[in-house]
Formats: C-alpha cells, structure tokens, sequence
C-alpha cells in the first residue's frame, strides 16, 4: 500500500515534484548515470554510535557525472491550480540534437518580458552523455530547481549562467545528504507471489497455489482493489532520502577496477560516491537533490576504496 498504483513509468527518467528551500542562490539538483558499485571503510565520527573511531565496511554507489549544460530557464507565477509558466528564455548556442526544442517550445515568450509577478524560477539543463561513459548521442533535458530568497536573485543567476555548464562540486559536498531518484529495474508482468510477496498455499489447497487465498467476501460483488493480483513489477519511478555523498572527484583512477566497470565500462571525466545502494539500472540516469528533511553535514573519512566493482550493481 505504501506505493500506489504500481504502473510504469512514463519514461526512463523521473522528475522532481518538489524542490528543497534554500538561500543559497544556486542550483538544488544534478544529474548522473548509474555504473556499479563498490565497497569502501568508513571511519565512524559519531561519538555516540557503539562503534566511533572504528573502521566499517560499507557498499557505496558509483555515479558517473558528467557537468551538465544549461539550455535555458523557465519562470512561473503562482495560480489556483499552482504554478503556471509566465515565459522562457533559451540560449542561441544549444547542443547537437536539441535546436528545435527552442522552437517549438509552446511556452516560450519574448525574451524581454517584464517577469515582476514571477513566483519561482527553475534551469532548463540537457545532459552531455558524448561525455561520459555511456553509449548515448540524445541528451535528456529536466528542470532544476534554484534556491534563493526571491525571484529576482533566481532570474539574475539563471541570465548569468546560461549557455555555460554546471559541475557536481557547484552544488554537492562531501558530506551532504541528498535525496535520489530513478527508475527502478523493470520485471514486466509477474504473478502476485512476487510482486507482493504473499504466501504461497499449501499442497493440499485446492486449485492453484501462487495466488490470494481469499480475494473477498460475495457483497459486495466485485473484487476490492487492495487484493494482490498480478499486474506490472518493477520500472517505478521511486525516491530514497537522506543518502550520504561520500566523495566527489574529477580523477576516476581512484575508483575505476581494471576494465572498468562491470556492463558500463570507463568513466572518462567526474563521478560522486553515494553511500549505500540507489535505485534504477546500471547506465540509468539517476536525478539527485538537496536534502528535503532536516539532515547535518557529516563529513566522511574514507580509509580504504576497492576497485574491484559489484556484480550486482
């Protein structure tokens, strides 16, 4: 019941419905692909965990990660149905695959509309897949929220930076919690053993055994909606919070395994380090945020990182 309805999603890349405050005039989010996982030692800093000033094993998530390129920005006034787009302003120099999106684009305006009752304002960035290690040509565009304190700091920082790139270390530290979000590993059309994992009957009931004992009662006469009963499992869009970044470089040789990883391959440029697992396939796009729950910064004191890379990732 927890997630409902359990369908597919409408693409292989969520979207954020909800952006952190912050008066940090800078972007709240970024963008990476999935490549493997791997396991490291963390020292633990908390004085009040049992185990503090001892080393742990713990899996850490790979995200190769790219910087992304900022195609343009859109502005928003609030409504009674709730944000409604007022205008949009793109740059002239976008990349390959992308120049008739500024043309047909149905909500873009003049460029010099007066933007005075704008509410909140949110980048328009594309990924640079010719820059990491997937075998991709079409970037994915999404929005990225801004923090700020007014509309007016959001405009001037989104004029400022358009047409240039936005880096992992412009927004994330080492240390911050953050939250992520993907799409999850698709299994198609399952029974309801495993897509809600109810028990299998024993051999002595009667007809089949991979199915509800009971899928209600005779008034009234329809089955209820809560039954578990077969359908789609898997390639949700799903959201983790609170995952810790453990690092974030621009030299993949401290983590890359000989070969590079397992079903990826080689990260050419940047990646982050996300303590724990993450959801969605590997060379998935995974979409990160700021932290919307009240999370401290604990800085990691990583002892030791294998390069040998998880099979299972």
């Amino acid at each position: 019941m927890q997630f409902w309805p359990r369908k597919r999603a409408k693409r292989i890349y969520p979207r954020t419905r909800f952006w952190p405050s912050s008066k940090d005039v800078k972007p709240l989010g970024f963008a990476g692909w999935k490549a493997g996982m791997t396991h490291i030692l963390l020292t633990d800093s908390n004085p009040k965990s049992p185990t503090y000033g001892k080393s742990i094993a713990r899996p850490a998530t790979i995200i190769d990660a790219p910087s992304l390129f900022v195609c343009g920005f859109r502005v928003y006034r609030s409504s009674a149905s709730g944000l409604m787009t007022i205008g949009e302003k793109w740059t002239t120099k976008l990349p390959k695959g992308l120049e008739l999106m500024r043309k047909t684009s149905p909500s873009r305006k003049e460029e010099g509309r007066n933007f005075a009752d704008a509410k909140d304002v949110r980048l328009i960035v594309c990924t640079q897949p010719g820059r990491s290690g997937i075998a991709k040509k079409k970037p994915d565009v999404f929005e990225l929220g801004v923090g700020g304190d007014s509309a007016i700091q959001k405009i001037e920082y989104a004029e400022a930076n358009l047409g240039k790139e936005l880096s992992a270390k412009d927004i994330f530290r080492s240390g911050d919690f953050i939250d992520v979000s993907a799409v999850t590993k698709g299994h198609g059309y399952t029974g309801s053993v495993k897509r809600f994992h109810i028990r299998i009957q024993g051999r002595k009931s009667k007809q089949m055994h991979r199915h509800v004992g009971s899928i209600g009662s005779t008034v009234p006469r329809k089955v209820d909606w809560r039954v578990p009963q077969a359908g789609q499992h898997g390639f949700h869009s799903r959201t983790e919070f609170n995952k810790r970044v453990l690092m974030i470089e621009e030299d993949p040789s401290k983590i890359i395994p000989k070969g590079g990883f397992l079903g990826y391959g080689l990260i050419p440029e940047s990646f982050i380090m996300i303590e724990g697992t993450v959801p969605g396939h590997r060379k998935r796009l995974i979409r990160m945020r700021k932290s919307v729950r009240n999370s401290k910064h604990v800085p990691p004191e990583i002892k030791y990182i294998s390069l040998a890379s998880k099979q299972g990732a």
